[in-house]
């Protein structure tokens, strides 16, 4: 066990009702999975990695991202009980994004040199390790407040080209503010990796405990450490135009089980 959320532990030990996310079982999304009644604590994976499960009203439920490349039909997780592994399956629906048309002037941000891909290939291993961290802790709530107060896209999956190229589908939330604008952590967490990246700019993620992690993308400054423990609110850096962009905003990315979901299945918008 993660010494890192000893309080989110006493919280889920003391409360048996957790706000959840939406569900939408389409890629992107989230499935929400009733698991047989257990005594203890069921372990489940999906694929490479393991899901967050948690107790709500007196179940054990499944919370799982399903990442942007998945099959539409028939998906199938591990699930482990008193070291007894059945298999549960449960359907993943379609649903089509739209194509975005970008500019970038800075051509190498579209086709990066051999210098380029060195860095961006050392930055992947960064994020994957990031994205990919399981604390185990069950999470308390998953209702995440707004990082700032802004024009949000419903940008999430959209498949892009840039310059006329096409490139991968996008991961995350864009939210427009002018720079400087402050962040605020939308839960309580850790920050686990934090740095100028190629195309991100000035980034920062934070580790929420079981397989559930944010990202903060194109920031103009970062205002905590690798390491540190944030709260709910508190202002984590600044909006700015590092990186890939077309101006100031904020990206804003959830990973669950290493899967990029829509952030707005979390978000406790008013």
């Amino acid at each position: 066990l993660s010494k890192a959320f000893p309080c989110l532990l006493l919280m889920a030990l003391t409360s048996t009702t957790y706000a959840l996310p939406k569900e939408n079982r389409v890629p992107g999304g989230i499935a929400i999975i009733e698991l047989p009644a257990s005594k203890t604590q069921p372990e489940v994976n999906y694929g490479n990695y393991r899901v967050s499960v948690t107790r709500h009203e007196q179940k054990w439920l499944a919370l799982v991202g399903i990442p942007l490349a998945t099959p539409i039909g028939t998906q199938q997780l591990k699930l482990s009980v008193n070291n007894q592994v059945t298999e549960l399956k449960f359907n993943v629906n379609d649903k089509q994004y739209r194509t975005e048309q970008l500019t970038i002037t800075n051509e190498r941000q579209v086709n990066p040199n051999a210098e380029d891909m060195k860095r961006i290939e050392a930055e992947a291993a960064r994020t994957e390790a990031a994205l990919s961290r399981y604390t185990e802790t069950l999470i308390p709530d998953l209702k995440l407040m707004m990082p700032i107060q802004g024009k949000s896209s419903d940008t999430f999956g959209f498949r892009r080209t840039f310059n006329g190229e096409v490139r991968s589908p996008h991961t995350g939330m864009d939210i427009a503010a002018p720079t400087g604008t402050p962040i605020h952590a939308p839960a309580d967490g850790i920050v686990t990796e934090a740095g100028n990246f190629f195309f991100n700019g000035n980034t920062l993620f934070i580790d929420h405990g079981s397989g559930f992690a944010t990202m903060y993308c194109h920031l103009s400054r970062t205002d905590v450490k690798v390491g540190q423990a944030v709260k709910r609110g508190e202002v984590i850096g600044l909006v700015g135009a590092t990186g890939r962009v077309t101006g100031p905003h904020l990206h804003f990315g959830v990973s669950l089980n290493r899967a990029m979901v829509d952030p707005a299945l979390f978000l406790d918008q008013k």
